[in-house]
């Protein structure tokens, strides 16, 4: 008999297909997400579980599933799940790591280029038929190159935002907590500096670090008065890094020009006041969404679970 495991919501038929050979499999849901109650209800005779980001799995769910093994997050983070309760419960825990680095940071670039630029903004106007000539002050954007690059967390995502930025003849900062070595920089073309002189003196700010207690609201009312009337900043890691409601004081104040969002604080919804504000570009994360990409994130998700359920160490374990 096949191990029987939970996959919360549909993922891709190849992921699927291979999922067929080894385990018995349930989908929890195809064009929905579950309740944190339909996942304890669907779980508690599986031994495995295949999670989304947005799946939250905290002590409840964990102790619903006695023969639960595994749980296997189809995503770079995890802090949608009880890392120490699983632990304590002997449940491993797995990640899809070094899949979505380049295609994140395409994404990086793409939203920093939207929001300079106001392309989301100029393509309506066309689409709406109001575009009727060529005129000298239509849509006037920033210019990238040549500009000061601010990268908060270089990790892979900001190693690799910071090669990019050498395309566009940048000058690269960063902050990290734990700084790079000499030859890395040098790599990089990067600059480490505090906290405070990369928001004061960045002409654009990119967001690359981890979710944990330290970095929510990072940026926040403060840190919005430190930077340049004239900064954008861009949010592709996680929502909570930014106080919302301070980014729209800053947005609304033209304290700051711009912001290009990938994520959001209380995701899905997003903060009321956003969706109408003309100096920000708004994207349902889709950081990661090339289908090359997620289909890797499904393979490998899928492959740390048949591991985990056939008592065999995952590749990938937290």
């Amino acid at each position: 008999m096949k191990p029987k495991v939970l996959i919360t919501r549909k993922i891709l038929p190849e992921a699927l297909s291979y999922l067929d050979e080894h385990v018995d499999y349930e989908i929890g849901a195809e064009d929905r997400y579950l309740t944190k109650q339909e996942i304890i209800a669907k779980v508690e005779d599986k031994v495995g579980l295949l999670t989304l980001l947005v799946d939250e799995i905290d002590k409840e769910v964990l102790n619903s599933a006695p023969g639960l093994r595994i749980v296997a997050n189809c995503a770079v983070g995890y802090n949608n799940i009880d890392i120490e309760f699983a632990r304590e419960r002997g449940v491993m825990v797995t990640n899809t790591p070094g899949v979505l680095t380049e295609t994140t940071a395409d994404l990086t670039w793409a939203l920093i280029l939207a929001t300079a630029r106001c392309l989301p903004a100029a393509d309506t106007f066309v689409r709406e038929k109001r575009f009727t000539g060529w005129e000298l002050d239509l849509f006037l954007g920033q210019e990238v190159t040549g500009k000061r690059l601010g990268i908060i967390g270089m990790g892979r995502i900001g190693k690799a935002v910071a090669l990019r930025a050498q395309g566009f003849r940048m000058e690269t900062l960063y902050y990290d907590p734990q700084p790079l070595g000499k030859e890395e920089e040098k790599r990089l073309k990067a600059v480490y500096v505090p906290l405070p002189k990369l928001l004061s003196t960045s002409d654009i700010i990119s967001l690359h670090t981890t979710l944990t207690e330290k970095t929510v609201h990072l940026i926040s009312y403060n840190e919005f008065e430190q930077m340049k009337n004239t900064a954008i900043i861009v949010n592709v890691s996680r929502g909570p890094v930014i106080d919302e409601k301070a980014l729209v004081t800053a947005l609304e104040t033209r304290q700051i020009w711009g912001a290009g969002l990938d994520v959001f604080e209380h995701e899905p919804q997003v903060e009321k006041k956003l969706l109408s504000l003309p100096n920000v570009v708004l994207l349902p994360h889709i950081g990661s969404a090339s289908y090359e990409t997620r289909l890797q994130m499904a393979m490998i998700a899928a492959t740390n679970l048949v591991a985990g359920v056939t008592e065999r160490t995952p590749p990938n374990l937290v």
